[in-house]
């Protein structure tokens, strides 16, 4: 996720980091190529004078920007509500966290819930970034559960979930929280396991592709065959047109893309370790601990 403050209008012109200019570089320059060998040859494409006018791709230039607007449209809602679930994640955590260190009478119970809420947070990163969350879980959760459950396992958050309802459970069989305040604390739960289903179902369920194949092939040809419909008009200045609407058309077909998958670690993607660690330090706060996860700080502008 790109942190940093707004430039002015000049670095807004210039600014590299953050945009998806680099992406789209090598078929920006291409398509710019093209257009000027265009109009070197003034739209004679070997014996054959190609006669094309402005028009049609004043018709086709709506056409891609509705497909543009939708995908774009569909992209962003993906990517905030990404950013709404792991909003709710903090919420329910922190509350449950609360709750657990309020409604019941074993002090020695609580550390062991919270560090599994934390391992919860650790492995839902893991497990929509696709990394190996082992190394994280060992810190937090016991080792014979750690290594006899969830290295074979496949969906690890939701196995660490039951492991904190069996904390819960053996709280109240012992009379140390009274089974009317149990459920109170298993809404939340359930709220963390919605959280979990649906970033799963983000990360699962992608843009038809379809839309993808027809924008991306759209946008080329209309990229390819524009400078045929501009060099009778504009002659010398096809090439930087040319330029300027590709640039437009590329950049938000690479941003749609980006935002699709709000998970990775694209620029522009969630910071999802930021705000892992944001979650964790929280809760380490709420037991009382001073030994805190630094911070993570932007790299060039970026969080990850």
């Amino acid at each position: 996720m790109i942190v940093r403050k707004r430039p002015n209008w000049l670095g807004m012109l210039l600014v590299w980091r953050g945009s998806v200019l680099p992406d789209i570089l090598p078929q920006l320059v291409l398509t710019t190529a093209f257009a000027a060998l265009v109009t070197v040859l003034h739209g004679q494409l070997f014996s054959f004078k190609v006669t094309l006018t402005f028009v049609p791709f004043s018709l086709i230039g709506i056409a891609i920007a509705i497909f543009l607007g939708f995908r774009n449209s569909a992209s962003y809602e993906r990517f905030w509500e990404a950013r709404k679930q792991w909003g709710a994640l903090m919420i329910h955590s922190r509350s449950l966290a609360r709750q657990i260190m309020t409604l019941q009478d074993d002090p020695a119970a609580v550390k062991p819930i919270v560090y599994a809420q934390i391992a919860f947070v650790q492995a839902l990163r893991h497990q929509l970034r696709r990394t190996d969350p082992l190394p994280d879980l060992r810190k937090l959760l016991p080792a014979d559960f750690v290594e006899g459950t969830l290295a074979k396992a496949e969906f690890r958050p939701a196995l660490i979930l039951l492991h904190i309802g069996g904390l819960v459970a053996e709280l109240r069989r012992a009379g140390r929280i009274d089974p009317v305040l149990v459920n109170a604390v298993e809404r939340h739960l359930d709220a963390l396991s919605d959280v979990l289903g649906a970033c799963e179902r983000i990360a699962g369920t992608p843009i038809p592709f379809t839309y993808s194949v027809i924008i991306h092939r759209t946008i080329y040809l209309y990229s390819f065959l524009l400078p045929f419909g501009l060099v009778d008009s504009i002659g010398l200045l096809t090439p930087l047109v040319v330029a300027f609407l590709a640039y437009t058309f590329y950049a938000l077909e690479a941003l749609s893309d980006q935002l699709e998958e709000p998970f990775g670690t694209a620029a522009n993607d969630l910071a999802l370790d930021a705000m892992a660690t944001t979650i964790e330090t929280s809760l380490r706060e709420m037991l009382g601990e001073t030994d805190l996860p630094k911070p993570h700080k932007p790299k060039n502008y970026v969080l990850s």
